[in-house]
């Protein structure tokens, strides 16, 4: 029959509204408040002190976990500066750690190393400086890989990602079969497709484990390994595994005892026993990445932890569900339109739950609609809408076909019922008249077989494959008795020719439905689109998310600003009025940074010679912080040239420059100029 489009009703409207929610909600939510950042530290970075601080102090957004040489100070030279005992400062709601210094520090440039993890579990480092005195050159070179960078940082990524497809494999996989499919719980390829996520995920646990330590800067090994198990994130992966030794009892119990059962009654008190153990077990696993990771930290911990689990759970049914639908559509054709119509209504459901806990989730993370596209984080969600696009438009294809195949079961079953009625004994005539025209073809194959070589013996069995194909499909070609021969060679044979027409009929029975043939290619393409999602959403997990940067930024922002470290360097026209009163003054100040510095001013005429100016005065002023004007009297050097080797800039930030230029005992002028000064 020929197909139509199916009707674009208000059910069908409202599907694809909350599918859109649900995705959008899921492409929001990722990491949720994670990654602590440095919001600001004593000194600070680029800070020029004319004395030696006694100690250093780093202050993060949210709660870290520091250890032993978390926080290095190293001299120009390299040595170590402080004493290695790490302070920790917390009050409140401030998070803050610091080292002692050790006394009599020589001047020069100093470098501050940091590591830590962060409440979400993810490491985190950074390095900066500050000079004693002046800046000088340092020995000391800054590390160039981030913490849970390299190879371990890759293997580990990787690891991340199959855990959470082998979550995905194990709970949509099983689900879809108690709540879809009960059937096929017999069926082998829905077997294995659960059984290798199950093995997923506990090699991609126990690598996680295992990556731990070298992932956060820890040195490999069994001490290592000892206190990564009294962290967080070790007890969490320690859970996970024990989770897993339930998960797989259960995974028995499905494929073993549960297909044995024959009485109804039985069975639907074991499906409902399965239901609720593998759902708990289910939310146990899904709990070891909310308690140890981006729910666990940020906003509202105790409302997100049991929402981003039922977020996970709603992930694995729907996409898990989505990989047993596509193996069953490939490898079993006789799954039945309904178990295709009950995933309908359990992904449904599984948008709902999306949709809720997407948009919770998002407005904790994202901040603000600037996040989006100022930084890695929000322009990684950019990607992940547009391949979320490109999902919802293929789930609506498969929606499409899943509606024609209840369509055509519907208009096929009063057919088939007629048929019954009117030819039930002919067709049990012509089941035994092929069943013999089989046999017979059958045992001339074999004798074709047994007369040629082993080659043509097999084209032989393929040949009489084919015929019985042809007269399988005559007359149902079912459950017709073989006679096994003596021969073990002849019985090989056999099976092989059992095999290739097993494998015909299926292969005729797939092709002979264009609904389902079209089902199965929107459901691959929807699994495509599925797996390269779950890959940015793993990214997502490692990325610095935009709240927690732009909260980092504001409070580095509040703080003075910094410039590079380079010389100051300005050119100020001027007019006093009189006679000789235009010129230039050029102003450098060095090194153009906090403490103290060298000030140069060259005053010169119009034609660019030195204008020896009786009297010059300049003056600094800090106008947010109310310092100043400070004065700066500068002895004259040379004709046109007037200098100051003691300049004392006490903080960073944008200062009010005056310079004061007297040509004449009556002409004078003062130019202003705003600069800003690290």
């Amino acid at each position: 029959m020929t197909a139509t489009a199916p009707r674009f009703g208000a059910a069908r409207v409202l599907w694809l509204i909350l599918a859109t929610a649900a995705l959008l909600g899921s492409v929001l939510s990722g990491t949720a408040s994670a990654h602590a950042a440095l919001t600001g530290s004593t000194p600070k970075d680029g800070a020029v002190v004319a004395t030696a601080p006694k100690d250093v102090t780093l202050t993060f957004s949210e709660q870290v976990a520091m250890g032993d040489d978390a926080i290095r100070v190293l001299e120009p030279s390299g040595k170590r500066a402080d004493t290695g005992e790490l302070r920790d400062l917390c009050s409140g709601a401030v998070v803050k750690y610091g080292v002692a210094l050790h006394s009599g520090l020589p001047e020069g440039t100093y470098t501050v190393a940091w590591r830590a993890v962060s409440a979400d579990s993810h490491p985190i480092s950074g390095a900066f400086t500050f000079s004693i005195g002046a800046p000088s050159k340092t020995t000391v070179a800054l590390p160039k890989e981030e913490a849970g960078g390299g190879v371990v940082g890759v293997l580990y990524g990787i690891a991340r990602y199959v855990s959470y497809g082998g979550f995905v494999l194990l709970v949509g996989g099983a689900a879809f079969v108690l709540a879809c499919w009960p059937r096929g719980a017999a069926v082998r390829p829905l077997q294995r497709l659960v059984v290798r996520g199950w093995a997923a995920l506990t090699a991609a646990t126990l690598a996680l484990l295992l990556l731990r330590a070298p992932y956060t800067g820890a040195d490999f090994g069994l001490g290592s390994l000892g206190a990564v198990l009294e962290t967080k994130t070790g007890a969490a992966l320690v859970s996970r595994l024990l989770l897993l030794g339930a998960a797989a009892l259960f995974v028995a119990v499905l494929f073993g005892a549960y297909t044995r059962r024959e009485d109804e009654g039985e069975k639907k008190d074991l499906t409902f026993g399965l239901a609720i153990g593998g759902t708990v077990v289910a939310a146990g696993i899904a709990g070891t990445w909310a308690l140890s990771e981006h729910a666990s930290a940020g906003l509202q911990p105790l409302v997100a932890m049991p929402v981003d689990i039922l977020h996970l759970l709603a992930m694995a049914a729907w996409l898990g569900g989505l990989a047993a639908l596509l193996v069953a559509l490939y490898r079993e054709p006789s799954v039945e339109g309904s178990a295709v119509r009950r995933f309908s209504r359990v992904a449904f459901g599984s948008v709902v739950v999306l949709a809720a806990t997407g948009v919770y989730q998002s407005w904790r993370q994202v901040g603000s609609w600037s996040a989006l596209t100022g930084t890695a984080y929000g322009r990684l969600l950019l990607l992940k809408v547009a391949l979320v696009a490109v999902l919802v438009a293929v789930a609506w294809l498969s929606r499409r076909w899943t509606r024609r195949m209840a369509e055509t079961a519907v208009a096929a079953a009063p057919e088939d019922a007629a048929e019954d009625a009117e030819g039930g004994e002919d067709s049990e005539s012509g089941d035994a008249e092929a069943g013999d025209a089989e046999a017979g073809d059958a045992e001339a194959g074999d004798a074709e077989a047994g007369d040629s070589e082993s080659g043509d013996s097999e084209s032989g069995d393929a040949e009489a494959g084919d015929a019985d194909a042809g007269d399988a499909d005559a007359g149902g070609g079912a459950g017709v008795p073989v006679t096994v021969p003596d021969d073990p060679e002849r019985a090989a044979q056999l099976a092989r020719q059992q095999a290739v027409l097993a494998a015909a009929r299926a292969k005729r029975a797939r092709d002979a439905d264009p609904e389902r043939a079209g089902l199965r290619r929107s459901v691959l393409a929807e699994a495509g689109v599925a797996v390269v999602l779950l890959a940015v959403t793993t990214v997502l997990t490692t990325t610095e998310p935009g709240r927690t940067v732009e909260e980092a930024g504001a409070a580095q922002t509040s703080a003075p600003a910094a410039v590079p470290d380079r010389p100051l360097d300005l050119t100020l026209p001027f007019d006093t009025g009189g006679v000789n009163g235009k010129g230039t003054v050029r102003l450098t100040l060095d090194p153009g940074r906090s403490g103290r510095n060298a000030m140069h001013v060259y005053v010169d005429g119009p034609g660019g010679r030195p204008l020896d100016v009786p009297e010059l005065k300049v003056a600094y002023t800090l106008e947010s912080k109310q310092i100043g004007p400070l004065p700066v009297l500068p002895e004259r050097v040379a004709a046109g040239h007037w200098s100051s080797t003691a300049v004392q800039v006490p903080m960073p930030g944008e200062w009010k420059l005056q310079v004061t230029v007297r040509t004449s005992d009556i002409d004078q002028t003062t130019i202003d100029k705003n600069v800003k000064i690290g």
